[in-house]
């Protein structure tokens, strides 16, 4: 049985995971700016938290900001990751059928897998093309191969499945089945805490003395904008954000 070398995932990871840092360090260097994050988080929510000060309502909204960013790159890091690994296992290829990441044979299988971060994904419409996408990729990789065909929505994190996985056409398997499926390594899901955790103390430690920087100026920028001595104007906020805009 084959299985992966944990330095070949310490190579991948410090040669791709540079590119979820420096994204990182781009956004608070010059993605974000005071207009941005007031136009796009809600205000209202902010309000109902009582935040009361310049700093910890700036603080917030780029907190919220950021944390969309962030699942994102993110989310393609790990994914790359996970098409890295079966690839070294099985020899698995980038799949070119619609919706499908990748696709390889095990135990006289074919696999084809559409691959997400965490298990809570997709809305209802996503979910009904999901199993569109599982039907034709699974009628063409039977016609193709002549073998048994299981299409896959393999989550990189979480314990949820599909408990009715005929019906829906794809097996839901996350976390822990997810990467023992592609690795053939059972704490498999353990080992790459490791080499995803090496070397992020520094690349942080420059992220978080930009994203100190920005903090500041964002509220001095936002004290002289949006407070009246030294008080939340929340109403001038509410207007900015979500005052109609003049017919044209």
């Amino acid at each position: 049985m084959t299985k992966i070398d944990l330095q070949d995932v310490y190579e991948y990871v410090e040669k791709n995971i540079t590119h979820f840092h420096q994204q990182r360090l781009d956004y608070v260097s010059n993605k974000i700016d005071l207009d941005k994050i007031l136009e796009q988080k809600n205000p209202y929510l902010f309000r109902a938290k009582h935040v009361q000060t310049a700093q910890d309502l700036i603080k917030g909204f780029i907190d919220a900001f950021l944390q969309s960013q962030e699942e994102t790159l993110f989310g393609h890091f790990i994914e790359g990751l996970a098409i890295f690994v079966a690839d070294k296992v099985f020899g698995a290829k980038k799949s070119t059928l619609i919706g499908m990441d990748l696709e390889f044979e095990k135990d006289n299988t074919v696999y084809a897998i559409e691959i997400k971060a965490g298990w809570n994904w997709g809305n209802s419409s996503q979910l009904k093309q999901l199993k569109i996408n599982a039907k034709s990729a699974k009628e063409i990789l039977e016609k193709e191969t002549g073998k048994k065909v299981v299409i896959v929505n393999g989550c990189c994190f979480g314990k949820k499945r599909n408990m009715k996985p005929i019906k829906d056409g794809y097996y839901k398997i996350c976390g822990q089945e997810f990467w023992e499926l592609i690795s053939n390594q059972e704490d498999f899901y353990i080992q790459i805490i490791k080499p995803i955790g090496h070397k992020a103390k520094e690349k942080n430690d420059e992220f978080y003395e930009v994203y100190s920087a920005l903090i500041n100026k964002l509220t001095v920028d936002f004290t002289n904008r949006f407070c009246d001595d030294g008080r939340i104007n929340w109403q001038k906020i509410v207007a900015f954000n979500s005052k109609k805009i003049d017919a044209i």
